[in-house]
């Protein structure tokens, strides 16, 4: 474990963090694009999806 992922893990442990990251989960992984939504859209939600998961594997290896 590096440090920075000490330092991920105690940013979003809290009550705060917690309900900073269940918002990040709700307008990037939960969300869902339409049937129209253009490449450049997929690819860019896909990039904060990605972004998102990285934070919270960043937490959780933090925790360990």
């Amino acid at each position: 474990m590096t440090n920075i992922e000490k330092i991920y893990s105690r940013t979003f442990s809290g009550a705060s963090g917690t309900a900073v990251l269940q918002h990040l989960r709700q307008i990037t992984i939960e969300r869902i694009l339409g049937q129209n939504a253009t490449d450049s859209e997929l690819r860019w939600h896909a990039a904060q999806c990605a972004l998102v998961h990285q934070i919270e594997n960043m937490v959780n290896r933090g925790k360990q």
